[in-house]
C-alpha cells in the first residue's frame, strides 16, 4: 500500500515535515509513505481557471502523485487560523474537474503541528473540510501537536508517548480506511 504525504509548509525545517516523518515511522508493515516534494508544491501557480487548459507541470505532478497513491496524509501548520495559502491553492488545482479529480473517494487524513498550544486544530479542521468538499473520504479526527519547539527532540523525533500513540492511531485508521475502500471496490 502506498500513502502520499503532503507537507503544507514550504519551510525547509518545518515541524510538519518532522511530523510527517514521524507518521512514516508508525506505518504498519507493507505500507510505504512517499512525501510529495515541497519544492514542487512551491511551483504550483496561483489557481486561475484561464490556465486550466495549459499544462502546469507542478499541478500535473501533484495530481499524478495523488492518483498513484492509495491514500493521502496531509501535515499542515496553521496560518492566521487556517491552512497555508499554498496548500489551499494546490488543493484548489487538484479539485478540477470536480467529478474526475484524483482526490475523489481517496482515503485521506490530516495531522497538524504548530508552535502554539493547540497544534493547529483550526487548520486541521479547515483542511478536512476542503478535502471533504473535493470529494475525498476524510478521516474525521484531529491529531494536533502543539508546542512544536519542545514536542520534537534534538534529532527531530516526536518525544511524547501520548502524541506518538495518537499519531500511530491516525495512521493506522487511515490504512484501515484504504482497506475498506479496497473491499468496496472488490465487491462492486
Amino acid at each position: 500500500m502506498k500513502l502520499l504525504g503532503i507537507v503544507g509548509s514550504l519551510r525547509a525545517d518545518s515541524y510538519n515535515a518532522l511530523l510527517l516523518r514521524a507518521a512514516g515511522e508508525q506505518l504498519p508493515d507493507g505500507v510505504e509513505l512517499t512525501v510529495f516534494e515541497p519544492a514542487l508544491l512551491r511551483e504550483v501557480p496561483p489557481y486561475d481557471e484561464d490556465l486550466e487548459a495549459a499544462q502546469q507541470p507542478a499541478v500535473e505532478a501533484l495530481k499524478a502523485a495523488i492518483a498513484e497513491a492509495d491514500g493521502v496524509l496531509i501535515a499542515t501548520p496553521e496560518y492566521n487560523g487556517s491552512i497555508p495559502g499554498q496548500l489551499k491553492n494546490a488543493l484548489d488545482w487538484v479539485s478540477r474537474p470536480l467529478e474526475h479529480n484524483p482526490l475523489r473517494n481517496k482515503p485521506s487524513a490530516v495531522i497538524s503541528s504548530s508552535t502554539g498550544m493547540f497544534g493547529a486544530v483550526w487548520a486541521s479542521a479547515e483542511a478536512r473540510k476542503v478535502l471533504g468538499l473535493i470529494g475525498a473520504r476524510v478521516l474525521d479526527r484531529d491529531t494536533p501537536v502543539g508546542m512544536a519547539k519542545t514536542a520534537f527532540d534534538a534529532e527531530g523525533r516526536l518525544s511524547g508517548p501520548e502524541t506518538v500513540e495518537a499519531l500511530r492511531a491516525t495512521v493506522h485508521d487511515l490504512v484501515e480506511l484504504v482497506h475498506e475502500r479496497e473491499q468496496l471496490r472488490a465487491a462492486a
